[in-house]
């Protein structure tokens, strides 16, 4: 292991070596051109009606690959609607512009534009055509999309060309971004902490392993969200998944199939049509999965006299599929107003079997008294999720203006039926009477709906003004029933149904000083209330938080035309969940006994931020971020121990307690280094100390560490059309993330999986232990191949050095606690690809006359 961890090292030190030797240069990004898009309106400069037939082209520079010579291209024109419309479409990116206006009765007009990344989706607004010849404004933007951008507040990462997760789902995909940290359960953290998961700017009920990593096109990392995102449940910042969906002209898809060294297949593929007012999408996924792991665990409990120690090894089997399927569709009422429909349903079902060898010693100072047990665990859980959305976007003539709305539902129903047969033995490993037979059936339902308004409209050239408005109401049910051999056990049956309702609204406003600073100041309100009924007794509790206010600031300056600093504040705050608060003991797993505390209060958070980003020569880029959060009143696990309500002894309660605060700062690092042309590196590395204050619920709790955590991508170009990518991470010894799962994670119907401590063990707290420095390597292989390289064949493996183990410990008064697990390692996988598709270039020529369609063929010509 030190050895490994050594060679690690070395790269990420060679990685940044590299970096900082490469000089500044007014160059930013780097990377492949996106596909663009401008659009507007001509009107009369005295009536501001629409000009019928006016003729607009798009030209730029392009050099004769063969001559060497500079000349002038037509890439796009076309003539305008009845109304003045008009859309430029499938354009490059990538430098500047020039728009010819001409229409008969009016003097020409030309102007230089271009994109600034990510808009490249540009409204022009109305464009005036005078009988004076009047200059206008150059729109200025970017023109580059690489692997890794940076916007005024993200990360953001384009994955649709991520090699190592293709053919498996989002929870593979967050391994290869870095950053981001992934745990053996699938949990993700960034920078040590939870954060909350976004699709399509909206927050979801899908789980990240139901979520097909080939209908993702980018990732988003808001680390300090600002007051127009959710105040509530961000302490640890945003991850907003974007989903495919191409709006080209014409038709374009792709088809994908695959397969793993365990047999299990997958099939997908996704279609996109756009023509005229209407661009329609659809995708769809199956995938079959085989998850395979092992599992130990030593518990010493001291608060029995003599101590008891606990000795466990599992080998937990996951074998199931899930489906993803999505569709939908925008209609472009005109160039200014949008409709989008779009929905999705996703299903599944997953047997979950297990076999949990368990010695229990009794320490007596005269020796050592053992009794041994097996534990089998079978359990077959299925679900069902549905989503539907309806958005409408208007875009005002004033450029920059304009009010968008829409309404999410999304439902999630699931059903589990299994349990456990306990068998205890002798010394001499010979049964012990007859087992034990635990059996569950559990069924549950969630339902999320969302309501939002925002409106953003620019005051001056310098400034501008955003407000929105959004109601969150979300209802659950969960209903479990209980046996032991074959008999209903109603102390155990956890029914119950909530409701919890969050009302929001913010307004932010921006502006520049000068030309090099700008700052926008943001405030947001927010308000919730739960409410809850235990199905069993009937009894309610409901717990309501008052309007609260969190303010937000950003502030950027412009260093040089490659350099920028940033700052930002954001007051965020976690309420808990109602299976934090749920006063119900759950003795579903006599190994992992929870329940709620009805006590707790939110815990509030204030994050600050520096950011430095540099751009060098060869498309080299450094991004450095100094960050700080204190949260107050943190909301953490804790174990008790009372008296059981079900047997006559002691036992030890997983429950949850606000303890003093916790602390988090570090420095963070991220580098993108095309450092040949077949070699491009993306590295990073976050140092950063943890401190728990829980000394006001026992002495000498307080828990503080620092530590590292590294990842590094290399993308490398082999000859013959193949790519080789190698992802490896680090990540030394850490306190436990914070507010991670525990039963804020629970699904309607009770636990799937059939015990509270994931893949094998104990449930393990927060506030007492840290988990064990671990590290692993992936690798794919990638051919393109047929003309125009439209297919594509993938070779891929995760953990293919068997290095990637999973360890964590945990103490206090009355036990210490060591777990040690691995899951799913050196899994090959083969996968293939066909691209698809045909841009209509007819679109382009609408009442066109000969010699301008001739003319424009001819540059679009030019350009392929």
């Amino acid at each position: 292991m030190t050895r490994m961890t050594k060679i690690l090292g070395l790269l990420l030190i060679c990685s940044l070596s590299y970096s900082f030797a490469q000089p500044p240069s007014g160059v930013r990004g780097g990377g492949f051109s996106a596909s663009g898009r401008f659009y507007g309106r001509i009107v009369d400069g005295n009536t501001n009606k629409g000009i019928d037939a006016s003729s607009v082209q798009l030209t730029q520079i392009k050099v004769n690959p063969q001559t060497k010579e500079k000349s002038e291209t037509i890439i796009s024109g076309q003539l305008t609607k009845s109304n003045g419309d008009f859309s430029l479409e499938n354009l490059p990116t990538s430098g500047e512009m020039k728009l010819k206006i001409t229409a008969i009765g009016y003097l020409s007009l030309e102007k230089s534009v271009k994109f600034q990344a990510p808009n490249f989706d540009l409204d022009l607004g109305n464009i005036k055509l005078e009988q004076d010849a009047k200059q206008l404004e150059e729109i200025k933007v970017v023109a580059t999309k690489p692997f890794m951008q940076m916007g005024v507040d993200r990360k953001i990462f384009n994955v649709e060309r991520n090699l190592v997760s293709t053919g498996q789902t989002a929870t593979e995909l967050m391994k290869n971004i870095p950053g981001v940290d992934v745990d053996i359960d699938g949990n993700v953290s960034l920078r040590n902490a939870s954060p909350t998961i976004f699709v399509d700017g909206r927050p979801t009920n899908l789980s990240l392993d139901q979520i097909p990593s080939d209908a993702i096109q980018s990732v988003e990392l808001i680390t300090n969200p600002s007051a127009k995102y959710d105040a509530s449940g961000g302490t640890a910042g945003i991850i907003n998944i974007i989903l495919k969906k191409n709006r080209k002209a014409g038709y374009n898809g792709n088809l994908r199939t695959g397969i793993d060294t365990r047999a299990m297949p997958n099939f997908g593929g996704d279609l996109n049509v756009k023509q005229d007012k209407v661009n329609f999408f659809i995708s769809s996924m199956y995938n079959k999965r085989k998850s395979i792991g092992t599992g130990e665990s030593v518990r010493d409990e001291f608060f029995y006299t003599p101590t008891i120690r606990y000795t466990q090894n599992n080998n937990p089997i996951s074998n199931g599929f899930f489906n993803f399927n999505r569709a939908g569709l925008d209609y472009f009422i005109d160039n200014r107003n949008t409709i989008t429909l779009a929905g999705n349903f996703v299903q599944g079902k997953f047997g979950n079997t297990d076999l949990l060898a368990i010695q229990t010693d009794t320490l007596y100072s005269s020796g050592v008294k053992s009794i041994f047990s097996e534990r089998v665990t079978d359990f077959e859980g299925r679900f069902k999720n549905y989503g539907a959305t309806v958005g409408f976007k208007h875009l005002f003539a004033k450029p920059g203006k304009e009010l968008t709305a829409d309404l999410n539902l999304n439902n999630s129903n699931n059903s589990n039926g299994g349990g456990f047969n306990t068998q205890y033995f002798d010394v001499n490993r010979i049964a012990k009477g007859n087992p034990i037979k635990q059996a569950q059936e559990g069924k549950g339902s969630n339902t999320f709906y969302t309501a939002q308004m925002d409106f953003s409209n620019p005051l001056s050239a310098q400034s501008k003004i955003e407000m929105g408005a959004r109601v969150a109401v979300r209802d659950f049910q969960s209903e479990n029933l209980n046996y032991i051999n074959g008999l209903p056990i109603f102390s155990l049956n956890a029914n119950y149904k909530f409701n919890d309702r969050v009302l929001a609204a913010y307004t932010t406003y921006s502006n520049v000083v000068g030309k090099k600073t700008n700052y926008q100041v943001g405030l947001r309100v927010e308000n919730s209330k739960y409410s809850g009924t235990l199905l069993t007794n009937g009894k309610g509790f409901s717990n309501s938080y008052p309007f609260s206010l969190f303010p937000s600031l950003n502030f950027t300056h412009q260093i040089s035309q490659s350099q920028d600093l940033q700052f930002s504040y954001a007051r965020k705050i976690n309420r808990p969940n109602f299976f934090q608060i749920l006063p119900f003991i759950d003795y579903t797993d006599s190994l992992n006994i929870n329940r709620g505390n009805p006590d707790l209060v939110p815990e509030f958070t204030n994050s600050m931020e520096l950011n430095y980003q540099i751009s060098m020569k060869g498309n080299h880029g450094l991004f450095f971020s100094g960050y700080y959060k204190q949260t107050d009143n943190l909301i953490t696990r804790f174990q008790v121990k009372e008296a059981s309500t079900v047997s006559n002894k002691d036992v030890l309660i997983n429950t949850y307690i606000n303890a003093n605060n916790s602390r988090a700062y570090g420095l963070e690092l991220t580098s993108r280094n095309p450092i040949t042309k077949w070699l491009e590196t993306t590295t990073n590395l976050n140092m950063f100390n943890s401190s728990i204050n829980s000394s006001n619920l026992q002495v000498d709790l307080n828990n503080s560490l620092w530590s590292f955590f590294g990842k590094i991508n290399m993308n490398i170009k082999l000859p013959s059309s193949f790519t080789l990518q190698l992802t490896s991470e680090y990540r030394s010894k850490s306190i436990l993330p914070q507010n991670n799962g525990g039963g804020g994670g629970r699904g309607g119907g009770g636990s799937m999986g059939g015990g509270g401590g994931g893949w094998g063990g104990f449930t393990q707290t927060t506030a007492q232990g840290y988990v064990m420095p671990n590290y692993g390597f992936e690798f794919a292989l990638r051919k393109d191949f047929l003309k125009e390289k439209r297919a594509s064949l993938t070779f891929s493996m995760n953990d293919m050095f068997k290095t990637k183990v999973f360890g964590s410990y945990s103490s206090s008064q009355y036990f210490t606690q060591t777990n040690s697990r691995r899951r799913d390692w050196q899994v090959l996988r083969v996968n293939f690809s066909y691209r698809f598709g045909k841009v209509d270039a007819s679109l382009f020529k609408r009442k066109n006359t000969k010699a301008g369609a001739d003319g424009m063929q001819e540059g679009m010509n030019m350009q392929q």
